[in-house]
C-alpha cells in the first residue's frame, strides 16, 4: 500500500466554513469530516502565534486534518484567529495578545454545538495552548491538548480554574523545548492535579518530524476506542497537496519568540 507522507490527503467531507464572533468579525476555517460515517470526537484546533507564522495551516493541525477523519473518525475544525492569514484565506480583524481571541475560540465553539459534533476536545499548539487555557474552559468543551504549552500569555488563575473544573488536561512537551522542557512543565502542571504531562523524548517546539507521535497520542486520548499507532500506509484514493508556501512558515520563524 502506500505511505501516507506529510503532504497525503485522505479521502473526508471538507468545507470550507466561515466563523461569525461576538465582536462582529468573519472567521476563516474549515470542517473536515469523516467520509462514510458521523465523527466519534471533535478537535477544535488552536494554532501557533500568528505574529511568527502560527496558522490554521500549521504542519501538525494541517496533518490532523489531512489524515484523522480519514484514519480515526474524528472531526477537525480548524480556523485563522482574527488577522491571520494563510492559504486558506485572511480573517477579519487583528491580533490583539490574546485578549479578543476570546472571541474567536468562542465562536469556534458555538459552531461546532450548532453542528452536533460530538465530543468535543480544544488542541492547542503553543499561543493555542494559552487561548486553549484562557478561554477554552467552556460547558460544551471535555477537555484540552496542549502541544509545546510555553505558559506564556496563561497564568496561575487560568490554571486553578482548570484544576477545578476537573476536566482532563494532557501536555505534550518536548524535551528539547526553547520554552518550557518537561521538568519545569510538570512543576507548572501540579496545580492541575487531573492533567497529565508528558515528555517527548528527542522532540522540539515544532515537531518536525515528530507529527505522527502527536497525532497517535492526541487520538489515543479524543477516541480511546481507535488503535494506535495510526496506519502509515493508505490502501484508497489519497491526494497530495502542494504545501510548499508553508515551508519557511513552519522552521523558521521561532527564533525569538514563542508561538
Amino acid at each position: 500500500m502506500p505511505a501516507i507522507r506529510a503532504n497525503s490527503v485522505l479521502p473526508a467531507r471538507r468545507e470550507a466554513v466561515t466563523l461569525h464572533t461576538a465582536d462582529g468579525l468573519e472567521l476563516v476555517g474549515e470542517l473536515s469530516l469523516p467520509l462514510d460515517r458521523d465523527p466519534v470526537a471533535t478537535l477544535i484546533c488552536l494554532h501557533p502565534l500568528p505574529t511568527h507564522g502560527g496558522m490554521m495551516d500549521s504542519h501538525v493541525i494541517r496533518k490532523a486534518a489531512f489524515r484523522l477523519p480519514a484514519l480515526a473518525g474524528v472531526a477537525v475544525l480548524r480556523f485563522n484567529t482574527r488577522g491571520t492569514s494563510s492559504e486558506q484565506g485572511t480573517s477579519q480583524g487583528s491580533f490583539d495578545n490574546g485578549d479578543a481571541e476570546r472571541l474567536d475560540v468562542a465562536a469556534a465553539i458555538e459552531y461546532a454545538e450548532f453542528h452536533d459534533l460530538p465530543d468535543l476536545w480544544i488542541l492547542g499548539w503553543s499561543f493555542g495552548t494559552d487561548l486553549a487555557l484562557m478561554h477554552g474552559l467552556d460547558p460544551a468543551v471535555h477537555g484540552a491538548i496542549l502541544l509545546s504549552p510555553p505558559l506564556r500569555y496563561s497564568g496561575p488563575e487560568h490554571l486553578a480554574a482548570w484544576a477545578a473544573s476537573g476536566k482532563p488536561v494532557t501536555a505534550l512537551v518536548p524535551e528539547h523545548d526553547d520554552y518550557l522542557q518537561p521538568p519545569e512543565a510538570r512543576e507548572r502542571f501540579a496545580a492541575v492535579p487531573q492533567a497529565e504531562v508528558l515528555g517527548i523524548d528527542g522532540a522540539k517546539h515544532l515537531w518536525v518530524g515528530d507529527a505522527e507521535t502527536v497525532l497517535d497520542l492526541v487520538v489515543e486520548r479524543v477516541a480511546p476506542g481507535v488503535d494506535v499507532p495510526l496506519p502509515t500506509e493508505w490502501d484508497g484514493p489519497m491526494e497530495t497537496a502542494d504545501t510548499s508556501a508553508y515551508a519557511d512558515r513552519t522552521t523558521a520563524v521561532f527564533k525569538d519568540v514563542p508561538r
